[in-house]
């Protein structure tokens, strides 16, 4: 799982997200934290379509998007995220049987 954090140097509201962000990922020991800058790496925020900062964005492992909300986030808000981001559990990926 990755969390993203696209912010922006003036942005205040960035650095309490980042402080969100670093706080939740103690409790993800899988989970991988990134910051893009958009104005050092505005081809990559434009290439995901980002309007505003900060923005977070959570993939799941096999890159697919999970969760993005713009603002910032709580650490309870930014785990619930996390936690529909994993993969199914086997159980329920498994096929259920016609009794």
């Amino acid at each position: 799982m990755e969390l993203t954090l696209v912010s922006s140097s003036f942005c205040g509201a960035c650095a309490r997200t980042r402080s969100v962000l670093a706080d939740a990922v103690r409790f993800l020991p899988d989970a991988s934290l990134t910051e893009i800058d958009v104005a050092s790496d505005p081809d990559s925020a434009e290439a995901l379509d980002i309007r505003f900062t900060p923005t977070v964005i959570i993939r799941r492992a096999d890159g697919s998007e999970a969760f993005r909300a713009e603002g910032v986030p709580t650490v309870p808000q930014v785990l619930t995220a996390a936690v529909r981001a994993l993969d199914p559990p086997l159980a329920a990926a498994a096929p259920q049987s016609a009794d």
